[in-house]
């Protein structure tokens, strides 16, 4: 009966409550700080979730999307009410209506948000096919998340779809979808705060406040195709939701140093016909200018044959010894993530026998599904078939990892598959492949990574994603455009993964897309650039020219000004990275996650808990304006105090604007610049990081304390002259080992 389905409790523990209505069945988990809802109908398969992993534990063909392993559990108290039960944990009061199941949300005795009135649920396709959720809506609430979503940090009032996109030369401030598949944010209203995560990888959409209806009261949605619907209520205020999350999907991987460091790319190098001279050359620059290289991003040129690219083909015409060239480079302390994308062109030198073993995703006649693909069509592999993914784990490590390129940059890898009638081998369970297409991005990147040599020194890399990626690889913001306002919505993308549980990544500095940069533009995005964990120039640039450090020959001394300092910061930064993988908060994130009645469109950030970061993102402007958080007046400029609002010029030959803040130990370069407070104490630990193995974990702390008229600082290593304490109180200074 149609908006009105009247369901039961039919069997409980502690912690777990089934109800049933005819064929609808639903299950409420209580987890710490979390509740966990599944809808389902009689004999639905229910996919398995390769995306929530607390025991950070995930089996090959994934992890029983309704399992409890590794979560910590809250017994609520359970009362009965007439067609209703209310359970309480703490302060804490989730009611459910047994009529549609409608579930509301109270703290403190306020209701924090509830599911709509009359019918939340698709519970007897009263929407039309698929699942989804609605639930209310405050005027003023602000919205954060979703991934890679563009425009500006609060998502309220917008709709966005649920899907992944090759979306070259996309628009920051207006285009959707792009490359993750992120279904998952944080709401904060009037009472409080609380995050959504829903459990699906199939398309779909959400809705802020674009759709208003005159039968219902405000409202915001979720729609996907999945039948099933599983999602997550996260408690807590937004930094709390945040970490909480990050838990729900499993730790980040720890990358190797030299990521941080500055990486070369470009497609025209491996374009070239003598990629081997460009490259090589791009080498002998680096040491000419005194620029140093951590890695260099090997686009998919190397795999072309003719006009075409295909995956794990060399063109030794280009590139006549792979071999020796990843040698030559990893003596200068450069290492190769080369490109590598899933789909094989049907005229590829391994197509017939990738097919005659049923290795890609079928159409409905079992045959190899063919699409679009690089200037040919192609077919995409099916990484559910575990002798698919063996095949590729096999093919990366002899074509790749075995001549010496043990990093790997999985691309492309969006899947644009959207016809119903395409399959996949779903581990031995045939499942239609648009119900999980951006899976299919987790799954490459795992078989890849089974190849690499997981020696502390190699890193995945992958464009698309979905939530708990983060757990096996990097990412970065995809094909951005060349364009002022581009950058300023890159950034405020930037702040919107952040909260969204995505904390390892960058951009392409310049922008990939477009036109060159022009001088203004280059500069400041690269003094932008200094603050984020993955520093990156690539590029596509229309005119053929390549975003590399000598773009502009007279502005040479200038960026090598700015990638000095960023080489300063390599230290601090990795810290601020291993800092993340263990606190489960973002490296770079927006000032009101540590101040909460700050702007959140501020184009002001924190990179780490120390720096305050401060761009400059318009054209013809060179003066900073920044209100600066309390802290209790405590923030240094330049090694000078500086408190309440900071105005100070910055043009596009300076350094950047940064802030640091009192209390805080940064590492720059070899020198540790002490930042003591007014008073009090506090501790710092740096990971003395190897250059080149993980395994080699020591550490060092700081203990400072202050007073009116001593700085003492205390260290656990013997770096004593390395130590310059910076005290805008002219105090006297005693450090000690």
């Amino acid at each position: 009966m149609q908006f009105n389905h009247l369901f039961r409790v039919t069997d409980h523990n502690e912690t777990t409550y089934h109800f049933a209505s005819e064929n609808n069945h639903a299950r409420i988990d209580f987890l710490k700080n979390m509740v966990r809802i599944a809808l389902y109908r009689d004999g639905e398969r229910i996919f398995p979730t390769f995306s929530v992993c607390p025991d950070d534990r995930m089996p090959e063909s994934g992890r029983d999307k309704l399992s409890v392993d590794g979560f910590e559990t809250e017994a609520p108290k359970a009362d009965m009410e007439e067609g209703a039960v209310r359970f309480t944990v703490g302060s804490r009061e989730i009611r459910v209506l047994l009529k549609n199941l409608e579930i509301s949300y109270s703290e403190n005795g306020k209701l924090l948000f509830k599911d709509r009135g009359y019918l939340a649920y698709n519970f007897g396709h009263e929407y039309g096919k698929g699942s989804c959720h609605f639930i209310t809506r405050e005027k003023e609430e602000q919205i954060f998340g979703l991934g890679d979503k563009t425009g500006d940090v609060n998502k309220n009032g917008r709709s966005f779809r649920l899907s992944v996109s090759d979306a070259m030369g996309f628009d920051a401030r207006s285009s959707d979808p792009l490359y993750k598949h992120v279904p998952f944010y944080i709401c904060r209203n009037s009472v409080g705060a609380y995050g959504l995560f829903y459990d699906t990888y199939s398309e779909g959409s959400f809705d802020f406040g674009r759709e208003i209806n005159n039968y219902y009261a405000p409202y915001k949605s979720f729609r996907c195709e999945e039948e099933t619907l599983v999602y997550y209520v996260i408690f807590g205020d937004v930094k709390q939701i945040l970490r909480t999350f990050v838990a729900l999907h499993g730790h980040d991987c720890l990358p190797p140093l030299w990521t941080v460091r500055y990486c070369g790319s470009t497609m025209a190098y491996t374009d070239a016909d003598d990629a081997d001279r460009q490259l090589r050359g791009f080498v002998k620059r680096c040491d000419q200018y005194g620029f140093r290289a951590g890695g260099f991003y090997l686009s998919s040129g190397y795999t072309q044959i003719g006009t075409k690219r295909y995956v794990f083909h060399w063109n030794t015409d280009k590139i006549p010894s792979p071999e020796k060239l990843a040698e030559d480079f990893r003596e200068h302390g450069i290492e190769f993530i080369p490109n590598i994308k899933p789909c094989f062109l049907t005229d590829h030198p391994l197509y017939e026998t990738i097919a005659r073993n049923g290795w890609f995703l079928k159409n409905a006649a079992g045959e190899p599904a063919v699409f679009p693909f690089w200037g040919g069509m192609g077919s995409y592999l099916d990484f559910t078939n575990p002798k698919a993914a063996d095949f590729w784990t096999d093919c990366v490590k002899e074509n790749l990892v075995d001549k010496g390129y043990e990093s790997i940059w999985n691309d492309n890898n969006e899947y644009d598959v959207l016809d119903e009638e395409v399959y996949a081998d779903g581990f031995g369970s045939p499942i239609r492949a648009r119900l999980i297409r951006p899976l299919f991005s987790y799954l490459m990147t795992r078989a890849s990574q089974k190849a690499q040599p997981g020696n502390g020194r190699d890193v995945s890399v992958s464009r698309c994603g979905i939530v708990g990626t983060s757990r096996i690889a990097s990412t970065w913001t995809g094909d951005n455009t060349t364009d002022f306002e581009d950058f300023l919505y890159q950034h405020k993308m930037a702040m919107t993964m952040s909260l969204s549980g995505i904390y390892n990544f960058g951009q392409d500095i310049g922008g990939f897309a477009g036109p060159k940069p022009g001088k203004e533009l280059f500069l400041r995005w690269i003094q932008y650039g200094i603050f984020t964990p993955r520093f990156v120039l690539h590029s596509w640039n229309e005119d053929g020219s390549s975003n590399m450090p000598w773009l502009y020959e007279d502005e040479i001394p200038t960026v090598k000004k700015l990638f000095d300092l960023r080489e300063q910061l390599v230290y601090y930064l990795y810290n601020q990275i291993r800092r993340s993988t263990e606190d489960l908060l973002p490296v770079i994130y927006p000032v009101f996650l540590n101040v909460p009645d700050y702007d959140p469109e501020s184009c002001m950030f924190f990179c780490g808990n120390d720096i305050l970061a401060c761009p400059v993102y318009e054209p013809g402007k060179d003066i900073v304006e920044a209100e600066l958080p309390a802290n209790n007046g405590n923030w240094y400029y330049n090694e000078q105090m500086i408190s309440g609002k900071a105005v100070c010029r910055c043009g596009i030959h300076d350094l950047p604007v940064f802030f640091v803040k009192g209390g805080s130990v940064v590492r720059f370069g070899d020198e540790y610049r002490v930042y003591p407070q007014k008073e009090g104490a506090f501790k710092e630990t740096y990971y003395m990081a190897d250059e080149q193995n993980l395994s080699d974990r020591r550490e060092v702390t700081f203990t400072v304390e202050s007073d009116e008229r001593t700085v003492r600082v205390r260290t656990d290593c013997d770096c004593k002259k390395r130590i310059r304490v910076i005290d805008g109180f002219h105090r006297n200074i005693l450090i000690e080992n």
